[in-house]
């Protein structure tokens, strides 16, 4: 075997997508399907994800692994032992450096929490839990299928499994709120969590919600409202100890960051695996973006027939820069100028002179970061950046 590359750049993260779920929720816009029992097809799932795994391995050469991220969809519906096969492929193709992150989302059912110790022993020792609301009018506003007792009893039953928790959940809904908002906040940080990515509801026109919202069945939280929710998360957060170090993502400590999600926001390379997966990789020294067939059957014959991708397309050195500014101003370490001069920016010239000027951005010792009043209106900012 070739020597293994030694620099940083040259590790690799896992992003594994498990599309079944119990419910598809109205929010929802991912690439998802119910599970109802698919057994096999789910068997050869697994099989095309292990045989994908080591085609693009074949593709990237000895890399070292850095992350592996089982997202979806619920991956806490996967067998444990198909979890294990997974991580086990991944270790001996990719052989780490050491300890790795190894992070799989779950929702807080009681069926799943049984699974919880089992999924711990085949490898994972983060858990992302898909809580969304600790309110049952919420939940069942948002089409969970728990209760916010039951999503309790799994969080107690994943500390007992898992040494890193963290926690999504869901805000800006319809009459919440910032009295609710702030007690429903608390109540998430009593619990333990070392990690909390609280969303604000996006409405998407092509979910059950988007097209709710379009009959006027309801409406969400105007612009005020919203704004008071988001300045809310960021006070009772900072207060209890967490930085915002991304934009919709809070940790107590640097330790307790996502290893997983700060590789990929820095430029990091990382395979996509399943349906309808997102990857990039550097190959032939090329920065290359890839998106795996969307449909489960699609993506399983394409890997058979050494066609995983549906698309595949070599970035130019701008598109490359410009997906770099795009995730890195989305984290409190911002990102190096350079990216910015590539595309044409410069400090003392619009649109960037505007946008600091304005206070929305700030460069300090090479890099551009977003200021606390650029981060609640990043896409605005991005957009007058890169147009």
């Amino acid at each position: 075997m070739p020597p293994m590359p030694t620099t940083p750049g040259s590790d690799l993260a896992l992003y594994v997508h498990w599309p079944y779920c119990a419910r598809i929720c109205p929010y929802c816009d991912f690439n998802v399907v119910r599970d109802r029992g698919r057994v096999e097809e789910q068997a050869a799932l697994v099989e095309a994800i292990l045989a994908d795994m080591a085609a693009q391995a074949a593709l990237t050469g000895p890399r070292r692994l850095a992350s592996i991220f089982f997202g979806g969809g619920t991956p806490s519906l996967m067998a444990p032992e198909a979890v294990a096969a997974v991580i086990d492929r991944a270790r001996t193709l990719f052989p780490p450096r050491g300890a790795i992150e190894i992070t799989l989302e779950a929702n807080p059912t009681d069926a799943e929490a049984a699974r919880f110790a089992a999924l711990a022993g085949a490898g994972v020792n983060r858990l992302s839990m898909g809580v969304q609301a600790l309110d049952d009018t919420a939940l069942a506003f948002l089409g969970r299928n728990h209760s916010a007792d039951e999503a309790r009893r799994a969080v107690a039953v994943a500390a007992r499994a898992f040494p890193r928790l963290s926690i999504d959940l869901i805000y800006a809904r319809p009459d919440q709120t910032v009295a609710d908002w702030r007690a429903e906040l608390a109540g998430a940080i009593d619990m333990g969590f070392e990690h909390v990515s609280p969303y604000q509801l996006t409405i998407e026109p092509t979910t059950a919600f988007g097209r709710a919202v379009a009959r006027g069945a309801w409406t969400p939280p105007d612009e005020d409202r919203s704004a008071a929710l988001y300045e809310t998360t960021q006070a009772v957060l900072e207060a209890a100890g967490f930085d915002a170090y991304e934009v919709s993502n809070h940790a107590r400590g640097t330790a307790a960051r996502s290893a997983h999600n700060l590789h990929v926001w820095r430029g990091g390379d990382y395979l996509g695996l399943g349906p309808g997966a997102h990857g990039r990789l550097t190959l032939q020294g090329a920065r290359t973006a890839t998106v795996a067939h969307r449909g489960i059957g699609a993506y399983v014959a394409g890997v058979a027939a050494e066609t995983p991708w549906s698309e595949r397309e070599t970035q130019s050195d701008r598109d490359a820069a410009e997906e770099k500014v795009l995730l890195g101003l989305r984290t409190v370490e911002g990102v190096a100028l350079d990216a910015l001069t590539m595309l044409g920016r410069t400090a003392d010239a619009e649109p960037l002179a505007g946008l600091i000027a304005d206070g929305f951005l700030a460069v300090e010792a090479g890099r551009v970061r977003a200021t606390a009043a650029g981060r609640p209106v990043l896409d605005g900012v991005l957009r007058a950046l890169l147009v």
